[in-house]
């Protein structure tokens, strides 16, 4: 749990720089690019966790990798964690981070399972109704589960919408083996 905090707080610092400097959305594409590498690039993790190259040569791969691309005050902020030796958990102050821009631009990320994929226009009226249910710009991830057999599953935070055609007949089943069908 201490590790969440740590990111956390790294991700609420980083939001404050990120709005006196390039903005917000800005350092939330070059964060992500650095969370992305770090999943994706096996090399780059170990090169990173490595007690046996020094910080210094850390700080110097990192300038020259990402000097060009990213902004300068968040290759600083990158910097600043290795120094305080909090590297690895850059990929859960990514996160942190992302979901402190989506609350501070009044958006929230929304898992929506289906059992099949929607066409465009469909998905649409979801964000629509899901922008309405949570009052909040709804931002869904779509993910397909054929095996909820039909309708919807939506989990926004901690709230969990199952409109699934698996649980309406489950709760059918439910209500039938507890139902005395003894005849007169």
């Amino acid at each position: 749990m201490r590790d969440e905090t740590v990111a956390r707080s790294y991700a609420e610092t980083l939001l404050e720089v990120a709005e006196r400097n390039e903005g917000p959305e800005t350092f939330g594409e070059g964060i992500e690019i650095i969370a992305r590498l770090i999943d994706e690039n096996p090399g780059f993790r170990v090169f990173l966790d490595t007690p046996r190259i020094t910080v210094d040569q850390k700080r110097e791969v990192i300038r020259s990798v990402f000097g060009g691309s990213l902004p300068a005050t968040l290759i600083n902020f990158v910097l600043v964690t290795l120094d305080k030796r909090r590297q690895r958990l850059l990929r859960e102050i990514a996160q942190a981070y992302h979901t402190l821009l989506d609350h501070h631009l009044g958006r929230e990320r929304v898992e929506v399972t289906l059992a099949r994929s929607m066409d465009e226009a469909s998905m649409f009226d979801l964000q629509e109704r899901l922008t309405a249910l949570i009052g909040r710009r709804a931002i869904p991830q779509v993910r397909v589960r054929p095996g909820i057999l039909g309708g919807v599953i939506v989990r926004a935070g901690d709230t969990v919408y199952d409109g699934s055609l698996l649980r309406r007949l489950a709760g059918m089943r439910r209500r039938l083996l507890a139902t005395d069908l003894a005849t007169e």
